[in-house]
């Protein structure tokens, strides 16, 4: 099996490496049906064992405490907003569709887990059983999320694109402080990135300031970036990956394809030389690039129902819910300790902003 020699402490010789599925077996501009999808996500799943990825992970969406019914598009993928983009998400991927995924991987020998891109994700997921948690980039500061992913007590594996160093810190802290077994990836949020601009002397940064595994998620074409990283340290490894970087949707672009993520799994298991020179500087930056990302894909905190005067809010009361921008009186969701327990001035409705003017 080909997670089997792997306990999740990422501390041995062997990189671990993710072929980073995401919502890949979304292909075409026209709506298919959830039984082609599996097909499609089944077919990249067997490609990438086949490949020698030690796991596939996808992404999973929950619209009701995920994206608040707004136009916002991201620059990334102009082929649809984001509400509706996430509503067909989660319309094509049901528990079951996870379900029978988990079951196909098991089968191979390849383990399965997948992003969740809010709490009620994380809930779905949960309920078959996936062995560790990723956490991309957009939900770094999603404390709802994390406090829930915390209490399952599996690993967590942090993404850091468009982050400051103090909110990667922020992050790193409110795990530690429940227990949680972390490993953080250095990422630049960029689609693609050019790979001189990937600053890869964070890896060796984040190595010496957080005691935790490190690795990397790539967006860059090629697999230079890749081989250079295991170079300076890095024991996780994603790409994304997908049939053709000409098929629709949103991370085709920067994916690699079978043959090519084959060929960087051998060369990463060789340790091969890498031949780049620009590693950038030791450090971790927020690129100019990545901030036009930070209001779409950071969260505010959300009412989950309807909430009356003097009610004291409890964690199922509260969601994070994407974007931030066009709410500015919404409090941003790493501020959920702040409100937990706190009493309601005045009634609010299901969606509404948690702000500081409607809590003592």
């Amino acid at each position: 099996m080909a997670g089997s020699k792997m306990d999740f402490n990422f501390s041995g010789n062997r990189v671990f490496i993710i072929a980073e599925a995401g919502k890949n077996f979304i292909q075409t501009r026209e709506e298919k049906t959830s039984e082609e999808y599996l097909a499609n996500a089944k077919e990249l799943i067997r490609l990438a064992y086949e490949a020698g990825a030690d796991a596939v992970k996808f992404q999973t969406h929950n619209l009701d405490d995920e994206q608040f019914e707004t136009n916002i598009t991201s620059p990334h993928f102009l082929g649809s907003d984001r509400y509706n983009w996430i509503k067909r998400n989660d319309r094509a991927a049901t528990i079951d569709f996870w379900k029978e995924l988990k079951a196909f991987a098991d089968e191979l020998g390849i383990i399965f887990f997948s992003t969740p891109m809010s709490r009620g994700a994380a809930v779905k997921l949960e309920e078959i059983n996936v062995p560790l948690w990723k956490v991309g980039s957009g939900d770094i500061l999603d404390f709802v999320m994390l406090d829930y992913l915390a209490q399952t007590k599996k690993p967590i594996i942090l993404s850091s694109g468009m982050s400051t160093l103090e909110e990667v810190d922020r992050a790193v802290e409110f795990l530690k402080k429940r227990e949680s077994k972390i490993a953080l990836l250095h990422c630049v949020s960029r689609y693609p990135c050019p790979p001189d601009e990937l600053n890869l002397k964070t890896i060796e940064f984040f190595k010496n300031r957080y005691k935790a595994p490190i690795g990397f998620s790539d967006h860059s074409i090629g697999f230079e970036t890749v081989l250079a990283a295991v170079e300076l340290g890095a024991v996780i490894i994603e790409k994304h990956f997908s049939l053709s970087r000409d098929l629709w949707g949103a991370d085709h672009k920067v994916s690699m394809t079978p043959d090519e993520f084959e060929q960087m799994v051998k060369a990463a298991r060789k340790t091969q030389a890498s031949k780049l020179t620009n590693l950038g500087s030791t450090d971790k930056l927020l690129q100019d690039e990545e901030v036009v990302f930070r209001p779409i894909f950071r969260k505010i905190l959300r009412a989950s129902r309807d909430l009356k005067e003097g009610e004291i809010l409890e964690k199922n009361d509260i969601y994070a819910m994407r974007p931030q921008e066009d709410a500015q009186d919404g409090l941003p969701s790493e501020d959920y300790e702040k409100v937990l327990g706190k009493k309601l001035k005045r009634d609010i409705k299901k969606y509404d902003p948690i702000s500081r003017d409607v809590i003592f």
